[in-house]
């Protein structure tokens, strides 16, 4: 079963790839983040067309988690428990979203996790990105007591070690980088989760998002924050990963690429 993420940087905008990726690389689940739209606004029909279903949390122009399925979707859940706004009176923000997909050997749960950015780390948007990674692991704390097979997919908006960036003296006071964010993260593998790539290689030189600016991608200036964080029982069966780097080449392509798994269910 291949399980694949991809913060796709607008949906409506890179149509034309999102439909191509599910034609080539033919994933069972993809997770998309940054759709950027309202669900009303989603290429639903194109979608299904390809053969997926789809569970679909949007918001207008920012933020936004899609799930696409070959198999139904069940169990579908919106957002993490609790508040998910800068503020208790600020409105939710379409980060989080959830679900279940019958197998021949089981449930496999899967979500698709947009992980706020936090920068400037000056401002509440520091503070608000670590609490996001605290709720996070207290719901995957819960997740992982189910004993079930568990990818949690996404743009994690973290860099975890130094070989993670081409140049990682240039991040060490951006949020993706800082010493309590990359403490978070490994808090959260803590709880028994697998980095799915790091569990099939340490190479360096590994990257999943390339900036537009100061021509980061010709120059391969990238840094890897796309993760699939596997429970035991995932983790059990993970037989290969990838990184689909040549998605960045594309005309107009997201800032990121897609990264996949290949889990024996």
């Amino acid at each position: 079963m291949r399980i694949a993420t991809w913060n796709i940087n607008s949906v409506k905008q890179r149509l034309g790839h999102l439909t191509a990726f599910l034609a080539e690389q033919a994933p069972d689940v993809l997770c998309l983040q940054e759709i950027k739209c309202v669900d009303e606004a989603f290429p639903v029909a194109e979608v299904e067309a390809a053969g997926y279903n789809l569970a679909v949390y949007g918001q207008k122009t920012f933020n936004g988690v899609a799930i696409l399925s070959r198999a139904p979707l069940e169990d579908v859940r919106r957002g993490l428990p609790g508040r998910d706004g800068l503020d208790e009176e600020g409105p939710d923000q379409a980060r989080y979203l959830e679900a279940t997909i019958s197998t021949a050997s089981g449930a496999l749960r899967v979500a698709s996790i947009y992980l706020p950015n936090g920068n400037p780390p000056d401002t509440a948007k520091y503070p608000y990105k670590l609490r996001w990674m605290d709720r996070l692991s207290a719901h995957a704390r819960e997740l992982l007591a189910f004993e079930e097979p568990l990818v949690l997919a996404g743009d994690y908006n973290v860099i975890p070690e130094p070989w993670d960036a081409a140049r990682p003296e240039a991040w060490v006071h951006d949020a993706l980088f800082l010493p309590q964010t990359r403490s978070a993260f490994r808090s959260l593998l803590d709880l028994g989760l697998t980095d799915a790539v790091r569990a099939c290689t340490e190479e360096s030189g590994l990257y999943t998002f390339w900036d537009y600016q100061a021509g980061a991608w010709q120059k391969n200036n990238g840094i890897r924050i796309d993760h699939l964080l596997l429970s035991p029982q995932a983790a059990d069966r993970l037989e290969t990963t990838a990184i689909h780097k040549y998605m960045r080449a594309l005309e107009k392509p997201s800032d990121h690429v897609p990264v996949s798994v290949d889990i024996r269910l």
